[in-house]
């Protein structure tokens, strides 16, 4: 399942600095536009993984858990 965000990027004399307004926190840097989204990527994933993890936590054991897809 893939995921679809919007990057933001803005040239810093010798960097790329990236962020995603969807994601708070999400940010990325790289010495090319392709280093920045790479970077940016990354950091989406180890937000929404942490958000994730966090959020079951203190989920009642009896609780109905399954994966629901956006399209």
């Amino acid at each position: 399942m893939a995921n679809e965000f919007t990057g933001i990027f803005e040239k810093d004399v010798d960097w790329y600095i990236g962020y995603c307004p969807e994601v708070p926190g999400a940010n990325g840097q790289g010495k090319s536009l392709d280093e920045c989204r790479d970077s940016l990527c990354e950091a989406i994933k180890l937000i929404l993984d942490d958000r994730r993890e966090q959020g079951l936590v203190g989920v009642p054991p009896d609780a109905v858990k399954e994966t629901v897809v956006v399209r």
